[in-house]
This record gives C-alpha cells, structure tokens and sequence, in this order.
C-alpha cells in the first residue's frame, strides 16, 4: 500500500518570489523523504541486504555517537 502524501507550497507563503517557494518545496519533499524513498525503491533489494545495511548504519550511528561523547568529555 502506497503512502499517500500532499506536499503544497503557494506563491503566496512566500509574498511571491518563487526561489524561495522552490526551495521550500524541496524542503519540504526532503523532510517527508520523498524523494529518498523514490531511490530507495528504484531497485529490488534482497531482505537479507537490507537487514545487513540497516545493520551497518546503526554500528557506524553508534561508533559516531560514542565518538561525540567522548569529545565532550576530554576522553581519549
């Protein structure tokens, strides 16, 4: 099932200048990762690979967590 999502940005929010309507757009799209889920889909991705990546990320998250601590504290 498909998730539906309605991303809406008016000339008016922004008192007309449309650089600024696109970059609220896009803003926008990358906040309700929209675009991300688009790549991500692109291709088929084995369950096991995407457990193994999913995997990975949260070891690299915690290494880098555990890394900011440390440098908070003066730890080496």
């Amino acid at each position: 099932m498909e998730k539906v999502t309605h991303v809406k940005v008016t000339l008016a929010e922004v008192r007309g200048d449309f650089g600024k309507m696109l970059r609220r757009f896009i803003k926008k799209t990358k906040k309700q990762r929209i675009v991300q889920e688009v790549l991500d889909r692109r291709f088929f991705e084995k369950p096991s690979k995407k457990r193994r990546l999913e995997r990975v990320k949260k070891k690299r998250n915690a290494q880098k967590a555990e890394r900011e601590r440390n440098k908070k504290l003066d730890i080496r």
